[in-house]
């Protein structure tokens, strides 16, 4: 075997064609998201967090109707990812490629760090196609940079997307890298660290002992083995299904939104 195409086959080990699939019934669209594109998605017993990436604002949403219970503002750039560690919340800062620990009321920022695997999205070959909504009506310029969400070309770099709590560790689902990774917060030292199924993960959510991770481009679900990040199973979205962002899950239902606007979800 030639060395390119052994790389080029290392870096997609996880996926693999004996994956199990599971069948689910269609998604259902619940209602609009209060702020215009929702990218991160964190299910509590208080309710649904929404991160918006348009206004950088925090939503905690009913989850039955998605009444707003509480909003603010953060100090966050075109945020992709939250997660609620039982005091605070964590954001995805994206564009700055940072990750913030914020306050589950105010929105005040509480610290900052620095994102492992930031950078610039390249391509790869054999790598799916840039994928939008369908349901957006109009279509994404041409030449647009395959697995950005809208992606300013003054700061081609960018961080994190998905963003999980587990034990007192942080998950993280970082693009550049095609990686997700497991990182202590006292000392931000990363403990272990996994490849993606493809070069758009996004959100993360813990069904059981598994993490299921997004990818938007593939417009699928994969459940990875959090000791080896071994694909195990995986979730397949219709072409016409809304694109998945932000994900979590609560209850037995994977939640998702679509960034144009829409919170969904399906039961696992």
């Amino acid at each position: 075997m030639r060395r390119r195409n052994f790389i080029a086959l290392a870096a997609a080990a996880p996926l693999s064609a004996s994956v199990a699939v599971r069948k689910v019934a269609k998604p259902e669209i619940l209602y609009k998201s209060p702020g215009p594109h929702p990218n991160g998605l964190q299910a509590t017993a208080e309710g649904l967090w929404i991160m918006d990436q348009g206004n950088n604002r925090v939503y905690l949403v009913r989850y039955d109707d998605g009444k707003v219970l509480r909003e603010f503002d953060t100090e966050a750039d075109k945020a992709s990812g939250i997660t609620y560690d039982g005091e605070a919340l964590w954001l995805a800062s994206t564009y700055n490629r940072l990750i913030l620990r914020v306050h589950a009321t105010t929105g005040k920022t509480l610290s900052e760090y620095y994102t492992p695997g930031a950078g610039v999205i390249y391509r790869m070959t054999g790598d799916p196609p840039a994928r939008s909504s369908p349901l957006a009506k109009p279509s994404p310029p041409a030449g647009s940079p395959s697995g950005a969400d809208r992606w300013p070309a003054k700061s081609p770099g960018t961080g994190a997307h998905g963003l999980e709590w587990r034990d007192g560790r942080l998950w993280v689902a970082t693009p550049p890298a095609r990686t997700f990774y497991r990182i202590d917060p006292k000392n931000w030292i990363v403990e272990q660290k996994f490849p993606t199924a493809a070069n758009r993960p996004h959100g993360m959510g813990w069904e059981g002992k598994y993490l299921w991770l997004t990818d938007s481009n593939l417009n699928a679900f994969f459940k990875h083995d959090p000791a080896t990040g071994e694909i195990v199973e995986k979730i397949q979205l219709a072409d016409s299904d809304p694109l998945p962002h932000g994900m979590s899950i609560w209850n037995g239902f994977l939640w998702y939104c679509d960034d144009i606007g829409i919170i969904c979800r399906l039961k696992l």
